[in-house]
């Protein structure tokens, strides 16, 4: 999977060649810690003193490298993947493997950080099924109609209360669906969705 930066993220990131490599290292560092305790505006001062730039420059370039590193390890993309997604951004070779080293390094350590978050989207949490079969009808005696039923359990966001979904469909529907998305899945790893991906403004 490729991420797929907005002209905004772009825009923040564009700062990032402009430093030197141990910047870009304080620069996740700092994005790290903003991810446990919140952000600061004093560092963003300081550092912005220290490289002689506009605070802001100093907050968009943290906050760029802050979504770069939580939608990556969200999404757990692989090490190609990441790369991939970087090259839109037109960075040199050197930069862009500092911020992979910066994702390889960190990317457990911030989908525990973003496990831990409150959200208010909610989560699978089961899903149970029945499979039922009419056999006959009064206008037909003999006859075989199956369907599916699901029932889809998901755990509410921060009350963590339970809501569900039920689901119904015939198992030739159902096959369908597992075949394309997965057909969908197997599309994404190809060279010419990367492509694509990477022309994506």
């Amino acid at each position: 999977m490729l991420l797929v930066l907005s002209e905004d993220h772009k825009e923040h990131l564009s700062f990032l060649p402009k430093v030197d490599s141990a910047v870009v290292g304080e620069f996740g560092r700092i994005a790290l810690e903003f991810l446990r305790r919140g952000t600061s505006p004093k560092i963003y001062e300081g550092a912005a003193r220290k490289l002689s730039v506009p605070v802001e420059t100093v907050q968009h370039g943290v906050e760029g490298l802050m979504f770069l590193m939580t939608e990556s390890s969200k999404h757990m993309i692989s090490e190609v993947d990441f790369l991939d997604s970087v090259l839109v951004l037109g960075f040199g070779e050197e930069l862009n493997q500092i911020l992979l080293q910066l994702y390889l390094q960190h990317h457990a350590q911030i989908r525990s950080i973003l496990s831990q978050l409150p959200s208010n989207l909610p989560a699978y949490h089961n899903l149970e099924w029945r499979l039922d079969v009419q056999l006959a009808s009064r206008p037909l005696r003999q006859q075989v109609v199956p369907t599916m039923t699901m029932r889809l359990l998901l755990a509410d966001g921060a009350d963590g209360g339970r809501s569900s979904r039920v689901l119904q469909t015939d198992p030739s529907s159902l096959l369908h669906l597992i075949s394309t998305l997965e057909a969908a899945l197997a599309a994404m790893k190809t060279s010419h969705a990367r492509r694509i991906f990477r022309n994506i403004k």
